[in-house]
């Protein structure tokens, strides 16, 4: 599963109101790791910089209100996706936990926002696409 199918099942749990016009689709590369998403330019229009850990970018809302980050994290140690989200200490709360072989996907609810994190294991490096968004 490549990072631009997470970010498809990313976007499936994201409530986002209907547009008229088509969405301006970018194709977002990874340099570091070759991870890709297709993201929706017209909806994350603002550049968030880099994130916090690995390689990626973030994107944010013209509002600020929701975001999007695709990231790939080395995995030095060669974690299984439960070990890996398990070093991550997911929040308690989770509304949604799945986790393969292969990939993982989490949802949480808080402060009245949904966030949602899918990880795609490839090689190296585990290619993670990040979205949190209002939950109204």
């Amino acid at each position: 599963m490549k990072a631009g199918s997470l970010l498809i099942m990313a976007l499936t749990f994201t409530p986002l109101a209907a547009v008229a016009e088509p969405s301006a689709w970018h194709d977002y590369v990874v340099r570091e790791s070759g991870a890709f998403a297709e993201i929706p330019m017209d909806v994350f229009s603002e550049d968030g910089g880099t994130p916090d850990s690995g390689y990626g970018r973030r994107f944010f809302t013209s509002d600020r209100r929701a975001n999007l980050t695709v990231q790939s994290i080395p995995n030095d140690d060669n974690d299984t996706p439960a070990a890996f989200l398990a070093k991550k200490h997911p929040p308690s709360n989770l509304v949604y936990k799945r986790v393969t072989s292969r990939f993982f996907v989490v949802s949480s609810y808080r402060e009245n926002k949904i966030g949602t994190i899918a990880g795609n294991f490839a090689g190296r490096f585990v290619n993670c696409v990040l979205i949190n968004y209002p939950a109204a």
